[in-house]
């Protein structure tokens, strides 16, 4: 009798065994479960935020170089505006990025006998923007850059008599300064200010009369710096197209 009892207690020791088992892998299990819910409402949870708005993306700059300024303008032209020029070929300002900001000066003594001298000055500058993240889109900035290159043409030292007008056909933006400055003569002075998308371009033109000579026509200077700044506007565009791949051969 002893024997069978303690036989049985082995036995059903033995058949608890894979009942505990079984508790604790299905206990095991579904605490995997529980965690792996909690991890994946936390990390969810963290990554949005209830109300938060993207950031709209900003655009890719329209104009990713600038031309050369020296070579902006047609040897024509440089020929109306400042005859004898010193050096037809311009006076490049140093710059350490010319994909930024670049300029171009000439400069010319036109001399004809008793009638005195005409004395011209021309200057053309460059200026790109790119878009950036803190600072705002390009066409943005390049605005802002325009309308401080505006302002700063009306507080040209010893200025008189400014006035500024809209140009047109100056890319998407144009205006015209024009005012006088008294030296040892009269100088008459016109800027051209005008952006086409997220390049800014501003020409600088002046001219005086020496030994006699009659005052320069203002109008004509103002409609000759018109006509150069609407050519410097065209070769940012013509600085910017894509080359042009070479054609294969056809077969014969």
């Amino acid at each position: 009798m002893h024997r069978s009892a303690s036989r049985l207690t082995r036995v059903l020791a033995c058949a608890a065994v894979p009942v505990i088992l079984t508790v604790a892998g299905c206990s095991s299990d579904s605490g995997k479960e529980s965690a792996a819910k909690d991890e994946k409402k936390s990390g969810s949870s963290a990554s949005s935020k209830p109300g938060e708005k993207p950031k709209p993306e900003l655009e890719k700059a329209a104009f990713a170089t600038l031309p050369d300024p020296c070579k902006a303008l047609q040897a024509g032209t440089i020929d109306t505006l400042v005859p004898e020029a010193k050096d037809k070929n311009g006076t490049a300002t140093k710059s350490n990025d010319l994909a930024t900001r670049a300029s171009c000066s000439w400069n010319g003594l036109d001399e004809d006998g008793l009638k005195g001298s005409q004395y011209r000055w021309l200057s053309l500058s460059f200026f790109r923007t790119d878009s950036h993240a803190s600072l705002g889109g390009a066409n943005k900035r390049a605005e802002e850059q325009y309308g401080k290159q505006v302002e700063a043409a009306k507080a040209s030292e010893g200025a008189q008599n400014v006035k500024a007008e809209a140009a047109e056909g100056l890319g998407d933006q144009g205006t015209s300064i024009v005012y006088s400055v008294k030296k040892d003569v009269d100088f008459f002075n016109t800027t051209i200010v005008a952006r086409t998308q997220n390049v800014v371009v501003t020409l600088d033109y002046n001219g005086a009369a020496y030994e006699g000579a009659g005052a320069p026509d203002q109008a004509k200077l103002l409609q000759d710096a018109i006509t150069a700044a609407k050519e410097a506007v065209g070769s940012v565009a013509g600085a910017n197209k894509p080359a042009e791949q070479p054609q294969s051969p056809q077969p014969q």
